[in-house]
């Protein structure tokens, strides 16, 4: 009788070992307790309540994004629930925590924000009007808004957290795509609804889903940084209980005399009191001396006729011969800027052929206002 296996019982012990161990790991990830689904959902309030704000600076609406709910779905129910087409963005972690999730909205919300990315007023928009052009505007805007997100996680879990730009697609789930496709290697997945309100234009969901693994990471890492918030604090409380068991009491009697030493301490501290005027005469005599070393710093000095705002889509109609208006009035006073600090105003003048300017006003140093 050989002693050796051959290989088809080396695979079966294999796949035996393999079907064992899974189970209780699967079980493991596949579902959140009521803790972490708390967690997560404070997790996505602080992230998305940051988005909110830039995407209101983006769509020049206000954005308001609701406490999110969250459960759990596998990809059968993910397909029964969005029957319809929906855009999706996918978006990577790539820094400070690794994985992936996914941005659901409908094709209605999208195109809304995509006409007001393009300076449109995001009404009657006909949501299959989602072409190329109007996708990049989504993905733009979802990309400022998950950045956002990073920023605030990055706030939360005291380092650095840094994504990719997102990849976007219109979701179909009765189809296979490269996002469907994706959310098939997610045995189950954390689902967790936001209420999206942006103007009076928008009163709609916003869905993240990303697999359990994702989230239970982004538990750990809340949890991590709670733990260290804490043990930072304990031993400023531990010092106090120290010292409060030292048996002092029964030792006055004999070290009378160390008190009359330490009322002496103070009249030896008010004596150095008196070398404080030392500091006053020193900086102003040491400015004129040193400035001359800074005579032949080249500056950057630009004069600003005057400012304005234009969409993407007003800029993309400039032609030769349009006409911009800016913000300023005929013979009104132009800004001088020097290295983007605004010292100066000043009026145009006419020397020869060249143009200049004359200057009218120095601004104090506690009036300037640099480029924002």
């Amino acid at each position: 009788m050989s002693e050796m296996l051959s290989q088809d019982e080396i695979d079966a012990l294999l796949r035996g070992t393999s079907d064992s161990t899974p189970t209780p790991k699967a079980e493991k990830e596949e579902h959140l307790d009521s803790m972490e689904s708390d967690a997560l959902g404070e997790i996505g309030n602080i992230s998305f309540g940051n988005s909110a704000t830039a995407l209101s600076t983006l769509l020049q609406q206000k954005v308001e994004i609701t406490t999110p709910v969250v459960s759990e779905v596998r990809i059968e129910e993910l397909r029964e629930r969005y029957p319809t087409p929906h855009v999706a963005l996918r978006v990577g972690y790539t820094e400070g925590i690794k994985g992936e999730n996914v941005l659901v909205l409908t094709r209605e919300d999208a195109a809304i924000i995509s006409d007001l990315m393009l300076g449109g007023t995001g009404e009657n928009v006909d949501p299959e009007s989602l072409d190329e052009i109007r996708l990049s505007a989504v993905q733009e805007a979802m990309n400022q808004m998950m950045g956002a997100a990073a920023t605030s996680l990055s706030t939360v879990f005291s380092k650095k957290i840094d994504i990719s730009p997102p990849l976007v697609e219109v979701f179909d789930a009765t189809k296979n795509q490269t996002i469907i496709d994706r959310l098939e290697l997610w045995e189950t997945m954390v689902l967790i609804e936001f209420n999206l309100k942006v103007g009076t234009l928008i009163d709609s969901t916003i869905v993240q889903i990303a697999p359990i693994q994702f989230g239970k990471q982004l538990v750990d890492e809340l949890m991590k940084a709670t733990g260290e918030a804490q043990t930072a604090v304990e031993p400023v409380k531990e010092q106090p209980k120290a010292e409060a068991p030292k048996p002092q009491p029964q030792a006055q009697p004999q070290a009378q005399p160390q008190p009359e030493k330490q009322k002496s301490m103070p009249e030896v501290a008010v004596s150095q009191a008196e070398f404080m005027p030392l500091q006053s005469p020193a900086p102003q005599e040491s400015v004129p001396a040193n400035l001359g070393l800074l005579y032949d710093v080249p500056l950057n000095v630009t004069v600003e006729l005057g400012r304005t705002k234009k969409s993407v889509r007003e800029v993309l109609e400039l032609s030769q011969g349009s006409i911009i208006e800016l913000d300023k009035l005929a013979g009104e006073p132009v800004d001088i800027y020097v290295n983007q600090q605004r010292i100066a105003r000043g009026e145009v003048v006419v020397i020869e052929e060249n143009f200049g300017v004359r200057v009218t006003e120095i601004i104090q140093p506690h009036e300037r206002i640099g480029i924002v």
